[in-house]
């Protein structure tokens, strides 16, 4: 017995339906009359669905046997979705389905062009992390874990991309390490990865059997704002759970203004929106500049920072409390002379590494940043 389910949007990418599904399944043209796609107000690169006269949506017919089925329906249970039963058109005459459509009203046009060029290696990884977490953790924890799956998944395709000096050290490669056993003891909103591994010692040959753990995060970016004309910075101050938990009495931290690369989206395009977001700064793009990507804590962590001065105007009364509602953010940003800067780093209250390596950068440019301006 098998289902017949309407695909459209993103699971008209060949390699990422063939992944969910489980094979290369046969799928029938067809079409859902009086709707449009639209972009979704979560998760950016979904497709929804929306009422549209005159118009329709071009996609295909499945019939799924139970295991198609159940891996379908893990995948979109990732998700806030509503379960429809829509009739569509083929070339056989109009058929019941079953579709998918996320949950909530769209914002725009959807374009399948431009999510598969933005989003599909990213989708097809992060549901490649979805199956192996499946095995061993229930549905819950994975609807947590897939936004910062999707992250992490962009993560590892820009590292792939990645340009890999070796001028100083060894010309080594991912063959250079023998994954033996991995597991993934916890996931939600972050992971933590646990592999025996053997790695290429300095005299060629293989290191004992080692056990590894690391704290699985995306990409991020992190932004000072300097004005050079008032030689004036801007800094944002938020509780922080790290300080708390290591016993800190002020978990209060000051720092740059910071956050996750979003997937389909580039670290600049992050920088500027994250900047809007906790410090409501409109920034020129041009005004970004680069002064260093590193791991924080490569030992144990897998974050990777893309770090930005950037060169902006800061008028008096630009300072105030901001953020996310949805992220429960509560950020206080503060306009001070660079001199006071200097002072807070020196009197051991500036305690933010981001924020230690962008001050000292910055006093290492400033004269000719001043100069230029």
């Amino acid at each position: 017995m098998t289902t017949a389910v309407f695909l459209f949007g993103r699971l008209m990418d060949d390699a990422l339906r063939a992944a969910v599904l489980g094979g290369d399944l046969p799928v029938q043209p067809a079409e859902l009359p009086g709707h449009a796609l639209c972009a979704p107000a979560t998760l950016a690169g979904g497709a929804g669905l929306r009422p549209a006269s005159g118009t329709h949506v071009a996609g295909g017919l499945v019939q799924l046997a139970a295991p198609a089925l159940a891996r379908l329906d893990r995948y979109l249970g990732l998700r806030a979705m509503r379960d429809l039963l829509l009739t569509v058109t083929t070339a056989k005459g109009e058929i019941s389905a079953r579709a998918y459509a996320p949950s909530g009203d769209g914002t725009g046009p959807w374009a399948f062009a431009d999510w598969q060029a933005r989003h599909s290696a990213v989708e097809r990884l992060a549901w490649d992390e979805m199956q192996t977490l499946a095995r061993t953790h229930p549905p819950e924890p994975l609807q947590a874990r897939y936004p910062m799956a999707l992250a992490h998944a962009a993560s590892r395709l820009r590292a792939e991309a990645e340009p890999q000096p070796a001028s100083l050290r060894g010309a080594w490669g991912r063959g250079d390490i023998r994954p033996l056993r991995e597991t993934r003891p916890y996931a939600w909103y972050f992971a933590v990865a646990e592999d025996d591994l053997q790695f290429r010692q300095f005299d060629g040959g293989w290191s004992n059997e080692v056990k590894r753990a690391a704290f699985v995060m995306s990409d991020a970016v992190t932004v000072l704002p300097y004005d050079p004309a008032r030689d004036a910075v801007m800094l944002v101050e938020q509780f922080r759970y790290g300080p708390w938990i290591r016993g800190a009495q002020n978990a209060w931290s000051l720092e740059p203004i910071a956050g996750r690369v979003d997937p389909g989206e580039t670290p600049p395009e992050a920088a500027l929106r994250e900047a809007q977001e906790e410090a409501r700064l409109t920034l020129a793009p041009e005004a970004l500049l680069p002064i260093g990507n590193c791991y924080p804590s490569p030992g144990a962590v897998t974050e990777f920072l893309y770090q930005y001065v950037v060169l902006c105007d800061l008028p008096d009364g630009a300072e105030g409390v901001a953020g996310l509602d949805g992220e429960a953010e509560d950020i206080r940003s503060h306009i001070l002379p660079f001199d006071r800067l200097m002072a807070l780093v020196e009197a051991g209250e500036v305690q933010n590494g981001p924020l230690l390596l962008s001050t000292y950068w910055l006093a290492a440019n400033r004269a000719r940043l001043r100069q230029d301006a």
